[in-house]
């Protein structure tokens, strides 16, 4: 018997599928020119989290497909015995878009008021601290119009227990400004993997500073690095207000704000969006869920890899949208005090 929600997917612009068993039940319309068919595995279709989805109870999930050599995101949701796969084109390959022009144009406009705003940080005026958030905050938003749809790749071999644990420590130590109480887990071994290291930092802190907003300060943040076979588990988990059930299967959307954020903090929804490309390209995915009801946990997914698979290399150059400037202090920006900005 077909699950009473499944009709819900032929209203849906975007391409949708059911899944039931492991094999496609229908599709909608927008479905149609993919080349897939009721009757299909799903299984053979997934370009990284075989395993995750193999083990997937609830929540939100984000892994990608290959259909007819064209890669795409897909959230995945469950409802009962049927799982809700939403597409998206991930286009890791696409040329500039007339966003990241945008950001490239923007980047120009705002050097002549970070000139002027380090001036005013070396005279010690007092409006130095509110004009140099007000700039990392800018900054945040174009780097992130930068890399939207198409992130930058260039991975390092490296020990990602190192790599993790400055980000936590780093993070720990700006969080008690805010202040937040975060603690961390990592292995006592290195594990030693290719990885893009800014690109994994962006994504971490993007995951924190969600983190952050949705605490107070009696709550408690856990990030955690694991390993489980080849994969690596990166998880930012704590014990706020949570996401509501029904926000979490567009959280992967692009440009799509979550009303319990609408608090004027500025962005563009495209946060999370970065989170899964950065899992994808690392052989991962996101899972959002939330243990026994309380608060919110992300994993990231990251396979232990010695080379990069086909397909994973972006062609993109990567600009630095920081300026060379503290990560922390602009992926944070909407949550740490304005004091925490005297200098940029």
């Amino acid at each position: 018997m077909e699950h009473p929600n499944a009709d819900l997917i032929h209203l849906i612009a975007a391409p949708c599928f059911c899944v039931r068993e492991g094999n496609i039940i229908s599709r909608n319309a927008a479905a149609e020119s993919l080349p897939l068919s009721v009757g299909d595995a799903v299984t053979p279709l997934l370009l990284t989290g075989a395993e995750e989805y193999a083990a997937f109870q609830e929540g939100a999930l984000s892994l990608t497909l290959s259909l007819g050599g064209t890669t795409f995101a897909a959230t995945v949701r469950r409802e009962g015995d049927t799982d809700y796969f939403l597409l998206e084109q991930a286009g890791w390959d696409q040329e500039l878009t007339p966003l990241a022009l945008a950001a490239r144009e923007l980047r120009g406009t705002l050097s002549g008021l970070c000139a002027v705003a380090e001036s005013l940080s070396d005279q010690g005026a007092k409006e130095a601290p509110l004009l140099n958030r007000s700039l990392a905050q800018t900054l945040r938003i174009i780097g992130n119009m930068s890399a939207a749809p198409s992130p930058a790749y260039h991975p390092e071999f490296l020990d990602i227990c190192a790599l993790c644990g400055e980000f936590f420590e780093k993070a720990a130590a700006q969080l008690e400004t805010v202040p937040r109480q975060l603690t961390y887990q990592l292995p006592k071994d290195p594990i030693y993997t290719l990885a893009d290291p800014q690109e994994l930092e962006r994504a971490f802190l993007n995951l924190l500073s969600n983190a952050a907003k949705f605490t107070s300060p009696q709550d408690r943040i856990l990030c955690s690095l694991a390993r489980r076979g080849r994969m690596l588990y990166l998880t930012v988990q704590d014990t706020g207000t949570g996401i509501p059930e029904a926000l979490r299967g567009s959280l992967f959307s692009r440009y799509q704000r979550q009303p319990a954020i609408e608090d004027g903090r500025l962005g563009l929804g495209l946060g999370m969006v970065l989170v899964r490309s950065a899992a994808a390209h690392h052989g991962g995915t996101v899972l959002v869920d939330s243990p026994n009801g309380i608060g919110t946990r992300v994993t990231m997914t990251l396979a232990i890899r010695q080379d990069i698979p086909k397909g994973f290399r972006s062609p993109i150059l990567r600009v630095d949208y920081s300026g060379e400037r503290d990560h922390g202090l602009i992926e944070l920006s909407d949550v740490l005090p304005t004091e925490c900005y005297r200098e940029l």
